[in-house]
């Protein structure tokens, strides 16, 4: 068809919209979205204006089923009238889902208020677009629950930014239904992926140390540059005894007696504190970090630990049967541990325990 024929019949199907009849105007409706899609060399500016004053006053006055049916229709189209594209993103969701996931043409400033001002659904769906910008999702992240976060995580294709990033960590460690969605996300700073460690199951853990096993060095240099500035206080308060175990392993340390069969020792003693002060010390790692190992018998993270510091199987052993204590299965468990350590490659384990010496070293810095 002719612009000039296309021209012609818009402007005689734009008199008949003042048809009473709401079959009639719901027929008109679909003459003038099929005369839109005829257009293969697309349509002047004037015709667009044109179209999206017919389109959106016929589309207002239509129930739900035939918004619904424009609104799949248009998310095809690669350049849609952009206020019946806005005001089909912003219906309700049954009519808004096909444009707020599909459309090319929806602008950004139209997502990035429909992210702020609209529900769970509408953000899922806007979570699910291609190529979302970091704008959007900081909005969907500050408002989404824990669901729509989910679908955020798994669309590749959303950049997330370093503030979105840390929020949806600091969120996922209390809610383990995140925890596999941010453990599989490609983009995910190596550094907070790394703060997941603690919190996610077994499998997660295998996860996170094959993707460490893989980083390159120079990789690893700029995730541990690009790591938080200020390291959270998470780990509660120090122990009453704390000082004076820090006091007494300076001491120990100055006259060369911090050693593995030292801390050992401090172990079957039950001197606690004293262990973890001197686990931190020789391990160079952060006390929140040691005072999680024991408290929650973290020994496949005690076997990072012991092989990044070249202690030998022997002495992990020791270090696990007497964490598990009183455990009724200590020795087989103890054995099965043993497996863990011999099959951990060293240079995973190095990869592993930098980022835990990161929160040492960031602790250090706040602190100063």
């Amino acid at each position: 068809m002719s612009g000039q024929a296309e021209g012609s019949k818009l402007h005689h199907l734009i008199a008949l919209a003042s048809e009473p009849s709401s079959e009639r105007r719901r027929e008109l409706l679909r003459e003038v979205t099929d005369l839109f899609f005829t257009g293969e060399d697309g349509h002047g500016a004037n015709e667009m204006v044109l179209f999206d004053d017919v389109l959106s006053t016929l589309a207002g006055e239509m129930e739900e089923a035939v918004r619904a049916e424009l609104s799949q229709r248009m998310a095809q189209a690669p350049y849609a009238p952009r206020r019946l594209i806005a005001d089909l993103a912003g219906d309700t969701f049954a009519v808004a889902q096909p444009v707020l996931e599909n459309s090319p043409s929806l602008p950004e400033s139209v997502q990035l208020h429909l992210a702020q001002t609209k529900g769970e659904d509408h953000l899922r769906a806007l979570s699910r677009r291609q190529n979302v910008s970091a704008l959007v999702t900081d909005a969907i992240v500050r408002r989404g629950d824990d669901e729509t976060l989910g679908v955020l995580l798994a669309n590749e294709s959303a950049a997330l930014s370093r503030e979105s990033a840390e929020t949806i960590v600091d969120r996922a460690q209390a809610n383990p239904d995140l925890h596999e969605a941010v453990v599989d996300r490609q983009s995910l700073p190596l550094d907070l992926l790394n703060e997941m460690y603690f919190v996610v199951e077994a499998r997660l853990r295998d996860r996170i140390l094959e993707k460490n096993d893989g980083v390159d060095p120079e990789v690893l240099e700029r995730a541990l540059a690009a790591g938080r500035k200020q390291v959270q206080a998470k780990d509660g308060a120090l122990p009453a005894d704390y000082i004076e175990a820090e006091t007494a392993v300076a001491a120990m340390k100055s006259r060369g007696l911090i050693t593995p069969q030292t801390l050992a020792a401090m172990l079957r003693n039950r001197e606690t504190t004293r262990f973890l002060v001197a686990l931190a010390e020789l391990a160079d790692i952060d006390f929140g970090t040691a005072r999680k190992i024991l408290e929650k018998k973290e020994l496949d993270a005690l076997a990072i630990v012991c092989k990044a510091a070249d202690f030998d199987r022997a002495l992990f052993l020791t270090f696990a049967i007497l964490i598990l204590d009183k455990d009724a299965d200590a020795m087989g468990r103890a054995r099965q541990y043993g497996e863990l350590y011999e099959a951990l490659p060293k240079d995973s384990a190095l990869r592993t325990i930098r980022f835990w010496r990161m929160r040492r070293q960031t602790g250090d810095v706040a602190a100063a």
